[in-house]
């Protein structure tokens, strides 16, 4: 099994950006490994890929040395086991609202004694090329676990949530608890602001690494400055940004009617 890089630069401290990636394209995840990023969230919740495609998009991250995350919809062990079959070095799983949700995860994602896991000689495993022992031995070492608050409910069981066993994040969901805040789209929110500094305190004391969104400068920034290193930003919001920084720059030089042929 490959090592996991995100997990490795987390552990010693760093911080690590990447974006979410919604789009079932895999040549745009491998782009964003040679563009720097550390890591790829590969959208399975709202993305409309299917399992060969994000198979493929695992791969193009491996062609340019990016991690692969991906954030899986449905928490049900068959769900998550076969995308880490696929080769995912990870999972980030939403609407985790107790420690039930979260226990759910941890045993969907590690192999016995750790958790249920079936065993599987998949593409991580080099289709069986890789002994079994040793694979289930990193495995359960390297694969990365995001579980999600982003509920009022998942705020209330911060506690039961945080403190789970073998998760190695919490992933703060500033656009949905904006929405169940009554305040849809406001992630700047004072109260929305207020909830992540607070639970990413708890979440740093018990050891585990604090993600939130950072779709832009100003909002990747101020999330840096307050000690969370995991950082996630959008496909879109990278290409919306670099077209709209392109187009009001040269707006005044273009005509009303196209030119004639």
């Amino acid at each position: 099994m490959r090592k996991n890089d995100l997990k490795k630069k987390l552990n010693s401290g760093k911080s690590a950006i990447g974006p979410f990636v919604g789009f079932p394209a895999p040549g745009l995840v491998e782009y964003m490994g040679w563009l720097g990023f550390d890591f790829v969230v590969i959208d399975c919740e709202h993305g409309p890929m299917d399992y060969e495609t994000a198979e493929n998009m695992i791969r193009a991250a491996e062609l340019s040395n990016i991690t692969p995350i991906l954030r899986i919809g449905l928490n049900e062990q068959q769900n998550i086991q076969r995308y880490l079959d696929a080769g995912a070095s990870g999972v980030m799983i939403p609407l985790i609202n107790n420690g039930d949700d979260a226990k759910k995860v941890v045993d969907s994602v590690k192999y016995p004694p750790i958790g249920k896991r079936g065993a599987f000689s998949g593409r991580s495993a080099e289709w069986g090329l890789q002994n079994m022992a040793e694979y289930i031995r990193e495995a359960n070492d390297e694969t990365f676990i995001s579980l999600q608050i982003e509920t009022i409910e998942g705020v209330k069981n911060h506690k039961d949530i945080i403190k789970t066993d073998h998760a190695d994040a919490i992933f703060l969901g500033p656009g949905d608890l904006s929405v169940n805040f009554g305040m849809p789209g406001d992630t700047m929110n004072p109260k929305v602001l207020d909830t992540i500094e607070e639970l990413s305190v708890k979440i740093k004391a018990a050891g585990k690494h604090t993600g939130t969104l950072g779709i832009n400068v100003e909002q990747t920034s101020y999330w840096l400055e307050r000690d969370i290193n995991w950082i996630v930003s959008s496909d879109k919001k990278f290409i919306q940004a670099g077209v709209n920084s392109y187009m009001d720059a040269i707006k005044s030089q273009l005509k009303d009617t196209p030119s004639s042929f």
